[in-house]
């Protein structure tokens, strides 16, 4: 029976210590929960920090109006054109998009602040904006969150009241074609009405699982 050598032992050692080590390192994520207008995704983020989950909310730059009962700097970053324009142009955006004429865009500096601190990063994108994000960090948890058919999504941008007849079909035609490219996503969610803590419980899960992956890698910016 062969032994091993005291250095191959050492090494062995060596490679176990480092194991255990590992198992009491942070392992921050990128989340990035998308879906339709009108599916929930504000909703989602804002029930995740009322049950304390301990992460950080990505705030994005928008150029779009502000609505009645929203924050600037908690719902978005509400900029002008030129100021959205000059933080393009010196590369202070994870990645951007435009949506229904209006940009949107993911603060650099935001994310990787968060991620260093060994916290989370948690973000909502469009269907456009994540297939960006997929390209540039490979590493990122995508979450498709659905309503439970195209009527009841129908229903609730209805009772927004934030769009117009034209607006509003601009946004179903536009909410179809994110459909079919679910499957471009790693989970998908069923946000279904008045069952909001469900949906939430499960994005939770799905992030407490990707820490436990053994094949975890740390995000790269």
């Amino acid at each position: 029976m062969s032994q091993l050598s005291p250095t191959a032992v050492l090494e062995s050692d060596n490679t176990i210590q480092q194991w255990y080590t590992g198992l009491q390192a942070k392992r921050p994520l990128l989340v990035v929960i998308c879906g339709p207008s009108g599916v929930g995704k504000d909703a989602t983020i804002k029930r995740m920090k009322e049950r304390g989950y301990s992460c950080h909310f990505v705030v994005t730059a928008t150029t779009r109006a502000i609505r009645p009962g929203e924050v600037d700097g908690v719902d978005y970053h509400f900029v002008t054109e030129e100021t959205f324009a000059h933080m393009l142009a010196h590369g202070e955006l994870l990645e951007h998009a435009q949506v229904y004429g209006q940009h949107k865009g993911i603060p650099k500096f935001d994310v990787r602040q968060a991620l260093e601190s060994g916290q989370d990063a948690v973000l909502r994108v469009d269907v456009q904006g994540a297939a960006t994000m997929c390209r540039m960090v490979p590493q990122a948890v995508t979450i498709f969150l659905t309503a439970e058919s195209e009527e009841e999504l129908i229903e609730r941008l209805r009772r927004r009241r934030t769009e117009d007849e034209a607006q509003l079909h601009a946004r179903i035609t536009t909410a179809r074609a994110e459909l079919l490219r679910v499957n471009e996503f790693k989970y998908r969610v069923l946000n279904r009405e008045c069952a909001l803590d469900e949906a939430v419980e499960q994005v939770i899960a799905i992030m407490q699982a990707e820490k436990c992956r053994v094949d975890w890698e740390p995000v790269q910016l």
